[in-house]
C-alpha cells in the first residue's frame, strides 16, 4: 500500500483535489473533517477543549469560531489545543488505515503536514499549490473570513514556496477542474496505481 500525504496552505484547493482522488477510487482520510467529527455534538473532544478554553463550546460541541479566536496569536495556545487534538486524530487515522489495508493507495488530506512534522509517516507527499493572488481571493470569499483572519492564519502555515520545494508532486489547481484532475491522474499513473474512473 502506497501512503499519500496531501497538504497545502489554506485556500489552494485541496478539498478539491482529495475529492478528485476519491472519485478516482483512492480512500481519503480527511484530517479537518475528523477534527470536525471529535468536535461536534457528542465529540470525544469537546469535554476536554471546554476545560482548557472555556467557554468555547455551546450546544455540546465546540464553537470553531470562539475556539480560533482564543487561540489566535499565542504560539501557546495552540500548541496546547494541538496537544488535545492530534492524539484523537491519530488514532482515528490508525482505524482508517485498518478498515481500508486492503487498497492499493491511502491519501491522507493533512493541512498541516510539515508545520506538525508529519511528512516521513508517508510515502509521498503532494502540495496543492496556487498564485497567492488566487488563495487570497479563494479564501475571503468565505463566510465570517476577513483579510486579518487569513492573515494570522498565513503567519502560522509554512510559506507555499518552501512547500513545493518539500513536495515529491505539486499539484497546480490555478487551471480548471479538468487540468488539475489531469495532474492527479498523471501522479497516479506516474505511481503505478489504476484509477476506477
Amino acid at each position: 500500500m502506497i501512503t499519500l500525504a496531501l497538504t497545502g496552505s489554506i485556500g489552494m484547493g485541496k478539498s478539491t483535489v482529495a475529492r478528485i482522488f476519491a472519485d478516482l477510487g483512492v480512500p481519503v482520510f480527511d484530517a479537518d473533517a475528523v477534527v470536525r467529527m471529535l468536535q461536534g455534538p457528542g465529540g470525544r473532544l469537546v469535554a476536554p477543549i471546554e476545560q482548557r478554553f472555556p467557554g468555547t463550546t455551546r450546544h455540546g460541541s465546540v464553537d470553531r469560531e470562539a475556539l480560533s479566536t482564543a487561540v489566535l496569536g499565542s504560539r501557546q495556545e495552540l500548541v496546547e489545543l494541538e496537544a488535545i487534538v492530534h492524539p484523537a486524530v491519530q488514532a482515528e487515522r490508525a482505524h482508517f488505515i485498518a478498515e481500508h489495508g486492503g487498497a492499493p493507495a491511502l491519501l491522507f488530506d493533512t493541512p498541516l503536514l510539515f508545520e506538525t512534522g508529519g511528512e516521513n509517516a508517508f510515502d509521498h507527499v503532494l502540495v496543492v499549490s496556487a498564485p497567492a493572488a488566487l488563495q487570497r481571493q479563494r479564501v475571503l470569499q468565505r463566510p465570517g473570513m476577513t483579510a486579518a483572519k487569513l492573515d494570522a492564519i498565513l503567519a502560522r502555515q509554512m510559506p507555499d514556496e518552501e512547500k513545493r520545494s518539500r513536495a515529491d508532486f505539486v499539484i497546480d489547481t490555478s487551471g480548471s477542474l479538468a487540468q488539475t484532475e489531469t495532474q492527479v491522474r498523471a501522479i497516479l499513473a506516474g505511481l503505478g496505481l489504476a484509477t476506477s474512473a
